[in-house]
């Protein structure tokens, strides 16, 4: 294997895991709240500006720079629960469509707040110098922070997959997803579930936002880029399948990482033409969701 096909690959998977890691909690409030979140990435980008306020622009070890991500998860999961009572309880039983304005409304109030507590300066955070080197890998130079982001979002989607089909929790959850007056009937307690599964979208919007941060300049449109791709993933992946999105992350992130390689002077451009044979192809998703899978 050439050190080009190595590098795509490993690029590739990076920016798919990074992908994942953002899409990961779009996928699970859509699979059970039926609610495509456009504020996702806002709340992605706070979860970013909080943990450059906590650990600062030189992470001193790798174990600060993971619990900063989770200083940084739990703190927007409370913003998830307030956004829940405020915004989104209100919403649950009208038209999907107020639901897209309000989040959208709820995605602008989160930057204008960025920009007026941060400012609008670029700032740059490093990686875990446990993590900030280089290892060369089949003739091609690998960083060390693009083998933990594969790996933190593998270890992810793992965590995910068991949450949901292997726990009573999982159960409750596409329960509820499937048919929320049965569920209710049965005694399980739906407007919990509801708000837990709204605040753990909003947990992992945050921890993405703790653990990327070093992955590019933070602004306050950092969540943009980023949540365009997940957003795609999610289409291609299966609305609500967290399966179907994890794949479809893979695909984008090799097709870009290939894109950006061999076909440079276009770029982008191999990612909408995935995404239009995509939707041709598996119009409902590579694993359309049944509830939430």
């Amino acid at each position: 294997m050439s050190s080009q096909a190595v590098f795509v690959l490993f690029n590739g998977m990076a920016q798919g895991m990074a992908f994942f890691l953002v899409a990961a909690g779009l996928t699970w409030v859509f699979g059970i709240l039926k609610i495509l979140n456009l504020a996702h990435g806002a709340f992605f980008m706070l979860g970013a500006y909080i943990a450059y306020s906590v650990g600062g622009a030189w992470p001193a070890s790798i174990w600060t720079f993971l619990a900063v991500a989770l200083v940084a998860a739990a703190a927007v999961g409370v913003l998830g629960y307030l956004t829940d009572v405020l915004v989104l309880r209100r919403l649950r039983n009208v038209d999907y469509h107020y639901a897209l304005i309000a989040t959208f409304g709820l995605m602008l109030f989160c930057e204008g707040v960025a920009k007026a507590i941060w400012g609008t300066d670029y700032f740059a955070v490093m990686p875990p110098p446990e993590v900030d080197r280089a290892i060369v890998v089949g003739g091609s130079y690998i960083s060390v922070y693009t083998l933990f982001v594969i790996g933190t979002g593998l270890a992810l989607y793992a965590a995910l997959e068991i949450v949901m089909h292997r726990t009573w929790a999982g159960k409750i959850m596409r329960a509820v997803s499937n048919d929320p007056w049965m569920a209710g009937t049965v005694g399980i307690n739906v407007p919990l579930v509801l708000m837990l599964s709204v605040v753990a979208s909003f947990v992992l919007a945050g921890f993405a936002g703790g653990v990327l941060v070093p992955n590019q300049a933070l602004s306050p449109h950092v969540g943009a880029s980023f949540v365009l791709y997940a957003f795609m993933a999610v289409v291609i992946g299966g609305l609500g399948s967290i399966r179907g999105t994890f794949l479809a992350c893979i695909l984008l992130g090799i097709v870009e990482s290939a894109n950006a390689t061999f076909m440079a002077q276009y770029g982008g451009i191999a990612i909408y033409i995935l995404l239009a044979v995509a939707l041709v192809w598996k119009p409902n998703g590579l694993f359309p969701a049944q509830g939430t899978t």
